[in-house]
């Protein structure tokens, strides 16, 4: 996912009520920021994300004459220090279309006082999102003029002098639209919080055989997903000495799955916190983004905006965690506390990467995160096995 500007920053726009009568949104053609991963200037967009534009142009031209009205959607975010990221889409939807039956609405369903309706999850994927689109964002009495990337979507950090705990943020469209989302704050004592990926670490998706991964997430109802056994137990028991430690829910999966994730968190007892997803659409300098690299950069972003929180950075050994906690503990260990690992079965493993047992690279990984001093690496089954283990390290309340 990609921001319109860098975070901190905020493009002045007209008044939002002044735009709401364009044909073209003055939307649909965001000049996105355009660098390569080391950021080095890109000089033009990928062919795929130039096709992707224009597609999305021309929609949100034909539905807005069809009166369709630009909607915002939020999820869940984090702050501290006097400042807060601020995550949210907006799309285009019939007036008709109430909020809470959006298809993106429920992005933060974890962390709210109300359960959501369980759906299936191919209604998340059908949607006209709006890129350009300035979007305000109300934190207490500020309010911030932002405005959405090429996917429609808002990721950046705002000035917010809040208390530590959950807060309410209002965003409104440049159509009046509102929505309200929740955002932590983490106070400046030092603390010990949990990373956790999601796929095969707290729910069994068996990702990425792309058949199956397809039936989990267009076709199967929310409620029989499965639970990874013991993890939400795990968690609980890490959190039982700090309450207010932050959890943070690490995906490569996309943003529009979110929704269906965060009522499965809820109706699975995990603690709330926000999800960190990715878009899948085409990058600015790619047709395919790398989901490896979405991890790294958002652990960074963790590291770097939460200096006072030390990680307890939880995964499996399916695809790349392994090796990606490796490397933050080869590069910041006093960012990390400790790393714990779901081993897949054998069959799982299959699905995941072909292979009956984890690579040789994965276990490498492993082990050069054992040898980190003061940082343990734990391995188990599932979560009531880690959950042994972790009694046994001293790590649970």
């Amino acid at each position: 996912m990609t921001t319109g500007h860098r975070p901190g920053t905020h493009a002045p726009h007209p008044d939002l009520a002044g735009e709401s009568g364009q044909d073209g949104l003055r939307a649909g053609r965001v000049a996105p920021r355009l660098e390569n991963p080391d950021g080095s200037p890109v000089q033009r967009l990928h062919v795929a994300a130039r096709l992707e534009d224009r597609f999305d142009s021309a929609l949100a031209h034909v539905l807005r004459r069809r009166g369709w009205t630009v909607r915002v959607v939020g999820y869940a975010g984090y702050g501290s220090g006097g400042k807060v990221r601020v995550l949210a889409r907006t799309l285009l939807a019939s007036p008709g279309v109430r909020q809470q039956d959006l298809p993106d609405s429920g992005g933060d369903a974890q962390t709210g006082e109300r359960p959501a309706d369980a759906v299936r999850g191919w209604r998340s994927f059908f949607t006209a999102p709006v890129a350009g689109a300035p979007v305000e964002v109300t934190v207490g009495e500020t309010t911030h003029q932002l405005t959405t990337d090429r996917g429609g979507y808002v990721d950046e950090l705002v000035d917010a002098d809040l208390e530590p705990g959950w807060h309410d943020l209002t965003l409104t469209s440049l159509d009046g639209a509102r929505a309200t989302t929740r955002v932590v704050v983490v106070g400046p004592e030092p603390t010990v919080g949990i990373v956790s990926d999601i796929d095969d670490t707290v729910m069994v998706t068996r990702l990425p055989r792309p058949f199956v991964a397809a039936w989990n997430v267009f076709v199967r109802h929310e409620n029989a997903r499965e639970a990874v056994p013991g993890m939400s137990q795990l968690y609980r028991e890490l959190r039982a000495a700090r309450p207010d430690s932050p959890v943070v829910y690490l995906s490569t999966g996309a943003w529009n799955a979110a929704p269906a994730i965060g009522r499965f968190l809820r109706r699975h007892d995990y603690p709330a916190g926000p999800m960190l997803m990715t878009d899948w659409g085409p990058t600015n300098t790619g047709l395919f983004r790398s989901g490896q690299r979405h991890k790294v950069a958002q652990l960074r972003r963790l590291f770097a905006e939460l200096p006072q929180v030390r990680w307890i950075l939880v995964g499996d050994d399916g695809q790349h965690d392994p090796q990606i906690y490796a490397g933050a503990v080869a590069r910041f260990p006093d960012h990390v506390a400790a790393v714990l690992i779901r081993q897949l079965t054998a069959g799982e493993h299959v699905l995941s990467h072909g292979l009956p047992a984890a690579t040789p690279e994965q276990e490498d990984a492993a082990d050069d995160a054992d040898e980190a001093p003061g940082i343990e690496v734990l391995l188990g089954a599932d979560g009531e096995e880690l959950l042994g283990r972790v009694r046994e390290a001293g790590l649970a309340g």
